[in-house]
């Protein structure tokens, strides 16, 4: 991160309040998280508490292990061949993994945003909200109401309420990503994880997806992975630093309120990090 992009994070830091809110209950927790692809250990003892109602990001550079571990929060990781954890997601008091638990309804109640926007082009943009509750066969009535709320959740709706029926190849990258938020909000999740959701959009489309990441958390929880320092301090609550030494497995340096990972981070580590010394 340049310079004067280190001195608009410090300054957006001074903007906000001095203390940061006082943590609520806690919806998702990762406890004592280890991940393997084959024999390569790729994350190593990861504990994280996610409130509810709340933005954590993840950040740290590349290769350290955090889309991995997003993908562990809601059984994604398991889909890869070879792989395989230690430990326990925690969701309202239940490991996710416990044998017993069916990771459909895991990703119906903890969705998931990827990097590249992922509408399914040729359907339209109605389709493209409506169609993970037929994918999942959950019922729910009145689907314009649905359309109509999720696409006003994401941000959306305004931009596209004339032209429902168009397809959603034929929106902008920035509009797709919104239309897949959207998508993942007409299931009703509790928990929402985003991997680096912006890093393929221009400015105005980051700033959109931002203020949609904003308005979403008071009443979901929403765990984000970014390389965007900047972006960090704007959406999140709360930040996590990620860290792997040359083949050794990640694991988190340091864990926070947003404002002291910061502002007054406590590890060296963190502070080059968040300055921009590396990564």
């Amino acid at each position: 991160m340049s310079n004067s992009g280190v001195e608009a994070t410090l300054q957006t830091l001074e903007n906000q309040v001095e203390q940061p809110a006082e943590q609520g209950p806690v919806e998702l927790a990762a406890e004592n998280m280890s991940v393997w692809f084959g024999k390569r250990k790729v994350l190593e003892g990861i504990n994280i508490d996610f409130p509810k109602n709340s933005v954590t990001a993840l950040i740290g550079p590349s290769g350290c292990g955090k889309s991995t571990f997003i993908r562990t929060l809601n059984r994604l990781h398991e889909l890869i061949p070879g792989a395989a954890l230690a430990g326990r997601v925690m969701y309202e008091g239940q490991d996710i993994y416990e044998k017993d638990v069916d990771p459909v309804q895991i990703r119906l109640k903890i969705g998931m945003v990827f990097q590249k926007p992922n509408p399914f082009p040729s359907m339209t943009i109605r389709g493209n909200v409506l169609s993970g509750l037929k994918l999942s066969g959950m019922k729910r009535d009145n689907h314009d109401q649905i359309v109509e709320e999720t696409l006003t959740a994401a941000g959306l709706w305004n931009e596209v309420k004339d032209r429902l029926n168009a397809t959603a190849g034929e929106l902008s990258g920035g509009q797709q990503q919104r239309l897949v938020i959207a998508r993942a909000l007409a299931v009703q999740p509790h928990v929402l994880l985003m991997d680096e959701p912006c890093s393929a959009l221009d400015p105005a489309s980051t700033l959109k997806i931002e203020e949609t990441i904003r308005e979403l958390s008071k009443d979901i929880t929403i765990v984000i992975v970014t390389h965007n320092m900047q972006q960090a301090v704007r959406v999140s609550d709360y930040t996590a630093f990620f860290l792997a030494a040359e083949n050794e497995p990640g694991y988190v340096i340091e864990q926070g309120p947003t404002t002291e990972i910061f502002g007054d981070p406590q590890d060296q580590r963190t502070r080059d990090y968040v300055n921009g010394r590396f990564g």
